[in-house]
């Protein structure tokens, strides 16, 4: 068997463990709790009726489309369809993005803390890449002098992040954006979390700053369809043909009732609902939460708040696995992200409802505070 070196995703394992009981509180899953739009589920339904096959590798030209038609809204952008490859998820997409740009002795960089499936992709692909330590004085975010001095052929950026619920601010994001262009790096921007963003924070694309940014998003967070497995990516048109036959030789194309569903995913109404569910969750959990950890940045969008748990521990995986072993409480450790510190903070998502989310937080300051 080979050895790939990867990290194990010990979210999942909590997971696992934590529907062992009945009684457990969920703070440790980043999957959204709620339905998709009414229109998703009646198309889907209508489309069940029928008979397909294989898609055209870049997807259904109609989902294409809408997905053009969301840059236009949203951004006020201009985006080709052509650009545009409908994938199996972000997952997919990240394969596509690292398998077009990195060659043998080239390099990506992404943050530390940051999503882990980033560097488990690239081990899996023998993607070689740097780790860029970030903390709360760049509210985690990655600036343009960090990069000096580093060989790199590609920097992959998340706004709003996991796991720190940080965006982007606009002024840095040109800031990246540029050095990027002038120095021949690819700036690839996970843009899953967009939509979900609160109170005045405001998401950019890095596609507002960099026509050739490559673009990667999907329908598992703001639509609400994790299980769809769909997302896409937008490419700079010199690489969308090479794009297109990683594709057909990799996956041949996303689900064809996956794409079918992302194209009734665009309600903008419901979508609207999304996002005041989701901020009203975030205020509760976050003025609950603060009494008990040191919560170093407020989140600003996503779905999940990086609190800092060194008062009651210096190990956050045996941390979590003790509180899930007590009081059944599971809670993501922050190794999952990294080795920057990480062994001292610890991942809430709040992705169940407040009611639920009450009875973990009256657990855990009874567990800690008495």
């Amino acid at each position: 068997m080979k050895n790939f070196d990867i990290d194990p995703f010990i979210v999942m394992d909590i997971i696992r463990e934590s529907r062992m009981f009945d009684d457990s509180i969920h703070f440790e899953v980043g999957e959204p709790d709620i339905k998709p739009s009414p229109k998703v589920i009646e198309m889907m339904a209508n489309k069940l009726q029928e008979s397909f096959g294989y898609t055209e590798s870049k997807g259904i030209y109609p989902l294409r489309e809408k997905i053009s038609e969301f840059y236009k809204k949203k951004y006020n952008l201009k985006i080709d369809p052509e650009r545009i490859i409908v994938t199996m998820g972000t997952s997919s997409a990240f394969s596509l993005a690292f398998s077009l740009l990195c060659q043998k002795d080239e390099y990506i960089a992404f943050s530390d803390p940051t999503y882990p499936c980033y560097k488990n992709i690239a081990k899996i692909l023998k993607t070689n890449f740097i780790s860029i330590h970030v903390d709360k004085t760049t509210n985690y975010q990655i600036t343009a002098d960090m990069l000096k001095n580093k060989k790199i052929k590609a920097l992959l950026i998340s706004s709003p992040a996991n796991p720190t619920g940080t965006i982007y601010d606009k002024n840095n994001l040109a800031d990246l954006a540029n050095y990027c262009e002038k120095n021949g790096i690819y700036l690839i921007s996970d843009e899953i979390y967009h939509g979900l963003v609160y109170e005045n924070f405001k998401e950019y694309s890095a596609l507002e700053f960099n026509e050739n940014a490559i673009v990667i998003n999907g329908f598992s967070k703001y639509f609400c369809m994790p299980g769809i497995r769909a997302g896409w990516i937008i490419l700079p048109e010199s690489l969308i043909r090479m794009g297109e036959i990683l594709q057909q030789n990799m996956f041949i194309s996303a689900p064809t009732i996956s794409q079918y569903a992302g194209i009734a995913a665009f309600d903008y109404e419901y979508l609207n609902y999304v996002k005041t569910v989701y901020e009203k969750r975030r205020d509760f959990l976050y003025n609950e939460l603060k009494d008990i950890f040191k919560i170093e940045t407020v989140p600003q969008g996503g779905f999940y708040i990086w609190a800092n748990c060194e008062d009651y521990t210096d190990n956050s995986y045996e941390f979590c696995k003790k509180i899930l072993k007590d009081i059944k409480v599971a809670i993501t450790p922050g190794i999952d992200f990294g080795k920057n510190n990480t062994d001292k903070y610890i991942r809430f998502a709040f992705t169940r409802e407040i009611t639920h989310m009450k009875g973990g937080v009256e657990r855990l300051k009874k567990y800690l505070l008495n």
